[in-house]
C-alpha cells in the first residue's frame, strides 16, 4: 500500500506528466531500445513507428496516477494488459528495466526532484507487483491445464487456405502431437517468429477463428503491405513450416447462458473472434436468438461466408445482414445492405433487452457501433468489444 505523502505527491505532479503528452513515452521508449535493444524482440515495433504503443502506454500513466487511491477501478485495464503480457512471456525482471527507464525518462524531461522521483518509484513498484501477480497466475493457469504449456511450443503449419482476396486462414497443429489447451471463444494466441531477413524476433496476436477442439489452432491473418509477419505468412510460409506459439490468451471473450439473445458485429478482419463464438454457439445448439451482422467492401474481401452459413443452419434462431460498401456487379444476392452498416435497418433484429453484444473491426467502425448502439438504447454492460493491437477505449 502506498502511503498518504506518496499518494498526494503523485496526483499533485500527474498535470505535468499530462502536459508532456505521449512525448513522454516516446522519449522513454527511444531510451529503453536504445540501453536494452534486446526488448525490441518483444515489443511490436511497428506499434513504436505508429506511435500507437507510445499513446498507450502514456494513457495507461495518466489512468494510472489518476486512480492511485482507488486501483480497483483500473482492475478491468490490468487484466487485458496482463493477458496480452503472457503472450509476450514477460518476466518480473523486465519490469524492473521498464522502471529504471521510466523515472529515467521522469528525471531527464522534467528533473522534478528528489522527492517526486521517489514517490513515483514506489507508485511504479506497487503497480508493478499487481501485474506480476497477475500474470503469474495466468501463466499457471495456461501450464496447468489439460494440453496447457508455459512460454512458447512449436506447431507445424499444417494448412494455409485463401479465404478473401486479402485474409488467408492458417491451420496450427502441436509438433510434439499431445492435445492442445482449449480456449475461449475470442481469445487469441501470440505467434513467434524470427525468420531470415527479419530485423528482430516479432510477435503477433491472432484471434483463435473456431471453436476448441483440443487438437489444433486456427487463425486467420488480413495481408498488409507493410506487416512484417502478416507479409511472410501470405508470401513465405508454407504447409510444414515451424512457429512457435503462446498459450491462449486474452480477457475478451463470450459467456452466454443458453437463453442470452446475442448479436456479433463485425467488419472486415475484425469477424475473427466472432467466428470463433459462431461455432461455439452452433455447437452448443444455442436456443437464443444469434444475429450476425457484417460488413465488407465487397464480395471478394468477404472472407468465410460459406462457413457462416453452414454455422448459422445449426442454429434455430439465427439471422445475418451483410452490408457491401463498394459492391461489383456480380455480388447480387451476397448481400442485404450497401454502405457503411447502420444498425436502425436491422433494429428489428437487435432490439430485444437482454441481447449481449459483440463487435469487432477497424476502430472507426467500431466507435460508430458503440455510437449507434447507445442510440439504440443498449446499455453500456451489454456492449463487449476487442481492439486488434494496442488497447483504447470507444
Amino acid at each position: 500500500m502506498l502511503d498518504a505523502q506518496t499518494i498526494k505527491t503523485i496526483k499533485a505532479t500527474l498535470p505535468v506528466i499530462q502536459q508532456t503528452g505521449p512525448d513522454l513515452t516516446a522519449y522513454f521508449y527511444n531510451r529503453m531500445f536504445h540501453h536494452n535493444p534486446e526488448l525490441k524482440d518483444i515489443f511490436n515495433m511497428s506499434n513504436q513507428r505508429n506511435g500507437n504503443q507510445r499513446e498507450a502506454l502514456f494513457n495507461a500513466i495518466c489512468a494510472y496516477a489518476a486512480n492511485i487511491d482507488n486501483l480497483a477501478v483500473l482492475l478491468p485495464a490490468v487484466e487485458k494488459i496482463a493477458q496480452k503480457h503472457t503472450s509476450f512471456a514477460i518476466r518480473p525482471d523486465q519490469y524492473q528495466i521498464v522502471g529504471t527507464h521510466l523515472l529515467a525518462t521522469i528525471e531527464e524531461m522534467l528533473n522534478p526532484g528528489d522527492e517526486v522521483l521517489a514517490a513515483w518509484g514506489k507508485a511504479y513498484q506497487v503497480l508493478a507487483g499487481v501485474f506480476i501477480q497477475r500474470e503469474e497466475e495466468i501463466y499457471q493457469h495456461g501450464e496447468h491445464q489439460p494440453g496447457g504449456w508455459r512460454g512458447t511450443r512449436a506447431f507445424r503449419i499444417a494448412q494455409i487456405q485463401p479465404q478473401s482476396s486479402v485474409i488467408k486462414s492458417v491451420e496450427l497443429q502441436p509438433v510434439d502431437g499431445l492435445p492442445v489447451s482449449a480456449y475461449q471463444p475470442g481469445q487469441y494466441i501470440a505467434v513467434w517468429l524470427k525468420e531470415a531477413g527479419f530485423s528482430n524476433q516479432e510477435i503477433r496476436q491472432y484471434s483463435l477463428t473456431r471453436a476448441a477442439d483440443g487438437r489444433s489452432y486456427r487463425i486467420a491473418v488480413k495481408h498488409e503491405s507493410q506487416g512484417t509477419v502478416s507479409n511472410w505468412l501470405h508470401q513465405h510460409a508454407r504447409a510444414g513450416d515451424t512457429v512457435h506459439l503462446a498459450p491462449p490468451a486474452g480477457d475478451f471473450f463470450m459467456q452466454a447462458l443458453p437463453d442470452t439473445p446475442i448479436a456479433l458485429i463485425s467488419a472486415g478482419i475484425g469477424q475473427t473472434p466472432m467466428l470463433a463464438m459462431l461455432h461455439s454457439l452452433a455447437n452448443e445448439k444455442h436456443g437464443a436468438p444469434v444475429v450476425w451482422l457484417h460488413a465488407a467492401k465487397n464480395g471478394a474481401s468477404d472472407a468465410f461466408s460459406d462457413e457462416v452459413s453452414e454455422a448459422g443452419g445449426r442454429l434455430t434462431r439465427f439471422e445475418k445482414a451483410i452490408w457491401y460498401s463498394q459492391p461489383a456487379a456480380d455480388d447480387r444476392g451476397r448481400y442485404q445492405h450497401q454502405g457503411h452498416m447502420r444498425l436502425l435497418e436491422v433494429e428489428g433484429l437487435i432490439s430485444g433487452p437482454a441481447m449481449q453484444f459483440y463487435f469487432c473491426g477497424p476502430l472507426g467502425f467500431m466507435q460508430s457501433i458503440a455510437q449507434q448502439l447507445s442510440e439504440l438504447g443498449i446499455d453500456a454492460s451489454h456492449m463487449h468489444y476487442e481492439v486488434f493491437g494496442p488497447h483504447k477505449v470507444l
